[in-house]
């Protein structure tokens, strides 16, 4: 039974991860991109610091090193990656599978950044290749024109690109911090302090309240993404970070495009290209070259769940 609860939890996550990229997009036809984002987030935070009095016993930082995790996590894991990832989506060019295809490249830069800045962590020649191939794929999905490069979204391709970098730089650098705090109470502050930094950039950037279009459709995004994509979502994944670890759940970033082409497809007409589709196995080729060892690591233990359910 706790095998279909994980796999049924995890099929959900996907759905969730995913289809939000199609919520996004839907979004933004109402609402300025970085509002947008802060939005959401002033949502999801209030929601997640209410989960975080609930579920653990620490849910306020207390020292220098617990507040810095939280100040990573605000502006890299949120703001950041978030920022970038809903200023290019506003491109026609760029579809919900493909802005997903795209950012499920950060478990691949992750691991490229644990390299550079976590010396005890070295790539060998077939890590190099992995995040080589990682690179190919997104360049093989912008699919740029070289005559025109601001041409076919790939300028938006590359803000996103840059969203993933983020996300994936802000994983290392929190773990090069000594200090110790609930992943709950992290995300939670986290959420908030990434909120107030996109207020800030969306204020510099002109965007204000008397710019959204308040309809059933832009609320219904903002809703989904604040509620079901984001508290419910993070819930899902704690659960299942604990139950599975890391490298399991690494592979929700490889099922979440799949989500977001079917969403994209039904709700918006997009229509995923054969570069999407390439792109996305090569980034994914990459992630097994780099994951390899603690992949066949994983091997045994899985096979003693399937063999005792």
């Amino acid at each position: 039974m706790t095998r279909y609860r994980n796999l049924l939890l995890f099929v959900l996550l996907a759905a969730a991860w995913g289809s939000a990229f199609m919520a996004i997009k839907a979004g933004l036809a109402y609402i300025p991109p970085v509002l947008f984002a802060a939005l959401r987030y002033d949502i999801a935070g209030v929601l997640m610091l209410a989960y975080a009095l609930y579920a653990t016993d620490d849910p306020l930082p207390r020292t220098r090193g617990q507040w810095t995790l939280v100040g990573i996590g605000a502006t890299l894991l949120i703001a950041g990656y978030h920022t970038l990832l809903f200023i290019g989506e506003t491109d026609p060019a760029v579809t919900s599978a493909a802005a997903a295809v795209i950012v499920s490249l950060s478990p691949v830069l992750t691991t490229g950044f644990a390299r550079l800045f976590l010396p005890k962590e070295r790539l060998t020649a077939v890590g190099i290749a992995g995040l080589l191939l990682g690179l190919v794929g997104v360049v093989i999905l912008s699919n740029p024109d070289p005559q025109n490069l601001l041409a076919g979204g790939a300028v938006a391709k590359l803000l996103i690109f840059g969203a993933a970098a983020a996300f994936a730089l802000g994983s290392v650098l929190t773990r090069r911090v000594e200090a110790e705090l609930p992943i709950e109470t992290m995300e939670a502050w986290s959420m908030v302090g990434g909120a107030l930094i996109m207020h800030v950039v969306s204020l510099g950037m002109g965007e204000s309240l008397g710019d959204v279009a308040w309809t059933a459709e832009s609320l219904a995004a903002l809703a989904y993404l604040s509620v079901v994509a984001s508290a419910l979502g993070f819930l899902i994944y704690f659960d299942l970070l604990e139950r599975l670890g890391a490298i399991e759940i690494n592979l929700v970033s490889y099922v979440a495009p799949v989500s977001a082409a079917l969403a994209g497809w039904a709700v918006l007409d997009e229509v995923p290209t054969v570069y999407t589709v390439v792109g996305f196995f090569v980034i994914f080729v990459g992630f097994l070259l780099l994951k390899r060892r603690a992949i066949r690591a994983e091997v045994p233990r899985l096979r003693k769940m399937v063999s005792r359910s």
